[in-house]
């Protein structure tokens, strides 16, 4: 138990350069106090005492703000930053050393029986106010822009950006950093690419009406 206590802590000190000790992080960071909880109403769940789970994850939510249901799977190094808003869904499935930032949702459609909630796989990084929303899956490694609305699997290694999400593949380089801003957009890209096309069609334009003014 201590062991499993220590590594939790130490993965918040890890990801987070404003956690100054383990003492912090226990005693202040709502989101290791909500998983703490999450970990002790899982139990109760598991063990088909499901009143006395939810009850313990509602307690927990109104002292956090993060609503975790004590039916989701989640594994070790769980880092929710801040947290407040987090909604994690009863079929939820979470791999190692996921992080997820303020305003996250892993929720169902709404139209979904049975598992309903998204797979999340190892080291993934969902963005502040991302939506994942139904039962696929999101591969190793992948990241979630902030903001993003993501509808459909996700492949290992992957970027999904906008609303609703599109992916940008990484050619298999594991994402390394923190980083929810810096992420390529493929929507602009396009743009971009257009604005160049048309830049270069009114330019061979007007090159055909000056030949054809000077005869």
């Amino acid at each position: 138990m201590f062991t499993s206590l220590k590594e939790e802590l130490d993965s918040v000190i890890e990801r987070d350069p404003a956690a100054r000790s383990r003492l912090e992080v226990y005693f202040l960071y709502s989101g290791f106090k909500a998983i703490r909880a999450y970990r002790k109403a899982h139990w109760f769940y598991q063990h088909d005492m499901k009143f006395i789970a939810r009850f313990l994850s509602q307690r927990a939510r109104h002292k956090t703000g993060i609503e975790i249901h004590p039916g989701a799977e989640i594994g070790k190094g769980l880092f929710i930053d801040h947290g407040m808003g987090v909604v994690i869904g009863e079929t939820t499935v979470i791999g190692d050393n996921c992080t997820l930032y303020q305003g996250v949702t892993l929720g169902g459609t709404g139209k979904d029986h049975g598992k309903r909630h998204p797979t999340l796989g190892n080291n993934v990084m969902v963005g502040a106010g991302a939506k994942v929303l139904g039962p696929f899956r999101v591969g190793d490694n992948a990241r979630v822009a902030a903001g993003a609305v993501v509808l459909d699997e996700v492949p290992d290694n992957a970027t999904a950006v906008g609303v609703p999400a599109r992916v940008v593949r990484l050619n298999g380089v594991r994402p390394c950093n923190m980083d929810q801003i810096h992420i390529a957009d493929p929507i602009t890209q396009e743009f971009c690419r257009i604005s160049l096309q048309l830049e270069k069609i009114q330019k061979q334009l007007d090159a055909a009406i000056r030949q054809k003014e000077e005869k």
